[in-house]
């Protein structure tokens, strides 16, 4: 009798444990793909992105392949980078791509007025940017000059790009490449409501379907044209947009930056409790935004023929002291690792919408996966949160159901666990978890219905505290490292330990 009433008690524990942190996977329903280009990334003229950080030239004593540092090719070429949007951002609207071809003494050098005033030679341009994008194995998205530039500009870069024959591919034959290089994604302008122009909405609208009317396809090459779409809650232009000129876009664009206050964006390292939560409430927002522009799109295209770039996205605070205003340089800590995990769990929820997303920025600039100086190189935690994510690249999208804890500061209350599953071709099914309560470990009834698994394994990202990050001197602070706080209890039923502060991708085999 004891033993019964034993059971008994323990079946109550165990109901009340699993409804408060559950994670129900249904591994029999995934029609969705992730798109890889979900986890694409942003390099602009911007501070130290390219100069002193992609590009150190031939002649550089850095290591380097055709003036690309070899670490950091490396490096983007472990997460499986795939495509990469280049030369802006606002600096994309005043870039004239000519300037940036043929031998590098006749380049013509200019101010980049955008970003710190700086004068740049244009040693790294067009053929610079492409050849990179093969050594790291990478799709190219290029942004167009809609805002200072003209309509045949931009059709002949396409067409210096793309086309086999003709006045602009014999230019591009001439400065040393013979073959195009078929660039599918196409940026038509950049934030034309600011930076690119200050547009109105329905003014913008016109122009674009002027400028993509003369971006044509080359042989085989179908070009995917992306419109400038809205900055965070301005809904109204992506209804103008959507109504104005869906017929002639294959995507639209959002941009969406994580950040509190922009009159005082706050420090990356030093902040309190307080501005973490805060922090987290913002970047959840990302999700209603998501989901009333993902509305207006499926009123004009119910079909989700267009597909929304998130082609700027990631946490944004004041640059380190004593750097240049303008260079946009801060450093990277666990926060940020939170910011870049919840946010690519939403994403690939939205993956039926969502097509590209574009985290800004590559190296040295806003949320970077990397950082260098001079010949030092090191990963951030945001880089360490794409590693444990590729898994997620071209994999069907499970969807989940996750019962969370709450984490609560104050007045301030968020669910604790975040989550998203989907299922590599070969079968593994790939869990992202995140915990960001600060101080709790959080025990996990993982429920997969609809499957099996025999094993399970796991990589985690944490450390000892929130503002945690990697240093030139201390380069591995903050590092991938194996997971085993899991335990099999038959082929549906996974429990885990979720330690504070963590971010996790487990492998279902």
């Amino acid at each position: 009798m004891k033993r019964v009433i034993l059971y008994f008690l323990l079946g109550i524990v165990t109901s009340a444990f699993a409804q408060n942190n559950q994670l129900i996977i249904n591994a029999d329903l995934g029609t969705e793909t992730i798109n890889k280009n979900i986890y694409g990334h942003f390099s602009e003229h911007l501070g130290h992105c390219i100069y002193g950080g992609i590009w150190v030239g031939k002649d550089s004593p850095i290591p380097n392949t055709g003036g690309v540092r070899n670490d950091i090719i490396q490096a983007l070429k472990n997460i499986q980078i795939p495509v990469l949007r280049w030369p802006g951002g606002c600096f994309a609207d005043e870039y004239h791509w000519m300037d940036g071809i043929g031998p590098k003494e006749n380049r013509v050098s200019m101010i980049n007025t955008h970003w710190g005033g700086v004068v740049e030679d244009n040693s790294f341009g067009t053929h610079e940017f492409l050849n990179f994008c093969e050594q790291i194995g990478a799709d190219a998205y290029l942004a167009g000059n809609l805002g200072s530039g003209t309509v045949k500009e931009m059709s002949e870069w396409v067409e210096y790009v793309n086309a086999e024959t003709g006045p602009m591919a014999a230019l591009r034959k001439q400065n040393g490449r013979e073959k195009p290089w078929s660039v599918k994604y196409w940026g038509v302008g950049n934030e034309n409501w600011g930076c690119g122009g200050n547009m109105t909405p329905e003014f913008y609208a016109d122009q674009y379907k002027r400028f993509a009317t003369y971006c044509r396809n080359y042989g085989d090459n179908r070009l995917y044209r992306v419109a400038s779409g809205a900055s965070d809650y301005d809904y109204q232009w992506t209804e103008t947009m959507m109504k104005n000129a869906a017929r002639r876009m294959q995507g639209l664009s959002l941009h969406y930056y994580t950040v509190k206050d922009w009159s005082h964006k706050g420090s990356a390292t030093n902040f309190t409790e307080q501005d973490y939560i805060e922090t987290l409430i913002k970047c959840l927002d990302i999700e209603n935004v998501l989901k009333r522009h993902i509305a207006i799109m499926d009123q004009y295209d119910p079909d989700k023929r267009i597909g929304l770039m998130v082609d700027e996205w990631g946490a944004w605070w004041d640059v380190e002291p004593g750097t240049n205003p303008g260079f946009l340089y801060q450093q990277n800590t666990m926060q940020d690792a939170f910011v870049a995990a919840i946010t690519l769990n939403i994403f690939n929820e939205h993956c039926d919408r969502i097509k590209m997303a574009n985290l800004a920025q590559t190296v040295n600039v806003l949320q970077s996966l990397i950082l260098t100086n001079g010949d030092k190189m090191i990963l951030t935690p945001t880089y360490y949160v794409f590693d444990l994510y590729k898994v997620h690249q071209n994999a069907t999208y499970l969807p989940s159901n996750l019962h969370s804890e709450d984490y609560q500061l104050g007045d301030k209350k968020i669910p604790a666990l975040y989550a998203s599953s989907s299922k590599a071709e070969d079968g593994t099914i790939h869990i992202s978890l995140v915990n960001v309560n600060p101080d709790k470990a959080i025990e996990l009834i993982c429920d997969l219905r609809g499957g099996k698994f025999k094993k399970a394994s796991g990589k985690i990202l944490t450390a000892p505290e929130l503002n945690s990050h990697n240093t030139f001197e201390q380069p591995d602070n903050v590092t991938i490292k194996d997971f085993n706080k899991l335990s099999v209890k038959n082929e549906h039923t996974l429990n885990i330990t979720v330690p504070a502060k963590s971010v996790m991708v487990l492998s279902l085999k």
